[in-house]
């Protein structure tokens, strides 16, 4: 008999109440407080065996602290990704420190935050550093995509994973008046073997109600475009909690007749379970 293949949420976000013990330094969107706890429940309620906990740069910045703490309460459930500072002066040391905690299976890169150049030292050492370990390198990059086109040329050998499918996504209603404006730019990047995308927060870019059926045509041609071997459904839970819920995140993907049944599989796991070679009660 056939195992089913695990459903992989690419990307959530888990933090704590802001306290002086833990004090946040920015803010996003959403409740005041999403525990590992709260994240597991919601994940439990509609089927998703696990999902890559990225701790989120809005709060914590490059402390990954609480993560960490997650990932031992729930070893089944979650692969760590952090973010690095390009500006570090030790992120070979930082790299290897992060890739030794049980549960890691990646770095990050915000280039949304400061302009960078793509022929910047530290973003290059990040990508660098994050092949010699063996993990892919997550890029938040909306608004500069060349940028990432340069560097994933410069770094052929670092797996480079964008986050949500490229393009700027909103934190609350509505959608912008054109989502998918970039769309032409994101899939010319499918050329570089070494890239993958992430179909996360899709579901915050439709102008229509749930199951959101406008945004099928365009994801339709990153599919077609990247091919399923390298797309990887998300629902960037929490940041959308003003646009949908977890579940309509989850369900829209299910319920949606634009996927074959082996499509599905692979964007909503299978995928994920390759290139990050992680996948929910592993013990990596």
């Amino acid at each position: 008999m056939t195992t089913p293949t695990p459903t992989i949420d690419s990307q959530v976000h888990a933090y704590e109440r802001n306290s002086p013990e833990r004090p946040w330094q920015g803010h996003l969107q959403g409740p005041d407080e999403v525990t590992g706890d709260d994240m597991v429940a919601a994940m439990d309620a509609v089927g998703v065996d696990g999902a890559l906990l990225v701790s989120p740069y809005s709060m914590y910045r490059y402390d990954a602290s609480y993560a960490l703490e997650v990932r031992a309460k729930h070893p089944d459930r979650f692969g760590l990704i952090r973010p690095f500072d390009p500006q570090s002066e030790a992120i070979d040391d930082e790299m290897a420190e992060w890739t030794q905690n049980p549960g890691v299976v990646g770095a990050r890169i915000m280039l949304t935050y400061q302009p960078f150049e793509a022929d910047h030292p530290g973003l290059n050492g990040i990508l660098a550093a994050g092949a010699r370990a063996g993990v892919p390198v997550n890029v938040m990059c909306s608004g500069n995509l060349p940028i990432l086109r340069e560097l994933a040329r410069r770094n052929p050998d670092t797996r480079v994973v964008i986050d949500h499918v490229g393009l700027p996504q909103p934190f609350e209603p509505p959608a912008p008046p054109k989502p998918f404006a970039a769309l032409a730019d994101v899939l010319s990047l499918a050329e570089y073997d070494n890239i993958a995308i992430k179909i996360s927060g899709a579901c915050t870019l439709s102008h229509q109600p749930f199951p959101y059926p406008d945004i099928w045509e365009p994801l339709s041609k990153i599919f077609d475009a990247f091919g399923f071997d390298r797309c990887m459904w998300g629902t960037d839970w929490t940041r959308a909690v003003n646009l949908l819920t977890y579940e309509q995140g989850v369900e829209a993907f299910r319920v949606t007749d634009s996927l074959s049944e082996s499509e599905r599989s692979a964007l909503m796991g299978g995928a994920l379970a390759n290139i990050y070679n992680w996948s929910p009660g592993t013990n990596k």
